[in-house]
């Protein structure tokens, strides 16, 4: 089987590779996938990686991310400034300095 090179791709100083598009949508590739890289006899093979299912059903896994949620907005509240004077400073202390 031989396979023919239609467009080309340069390796970056971080080892990186972009993906002609083209080929990309011809082989299902989408944005997010992850590829598995082989060693093949010399040359390298990228594959998509198969995730394995998680098992979850749609309610346990509407549930899971409900729960995610509730907790990223507790965060997101914590870390959120008071309203007021009750910094323990003013403006004017920082120029007075």
């Amino acid at each position: 089987m031989h396979y023919y090179c239609l467009t080309m791709s340069k390796v970056t100083s971080k080892y990186q590779v972009s993906i002609p598009k083209t080929l990309a949508e011809k082989v299902g590739i989408r944005i997010g996938d992850e590829l598995v890289w082989e060693d093949a006899a010399g040359t390298l093979r990228a594959r998509a990686a198969t995730l394995p299912k998680t098992g979850f059903s749609v309610s346990e896994r509407l549930r899971l991310f409900d729960a995610a949620t509730a907790r990223q907005e507790k965060r997101a509240r914590a870390r959120r400034l008071p309203r007021g004077n009750s910094r323990g400073w003013t403006r004017e202390d920082l120029y007075r300095r």
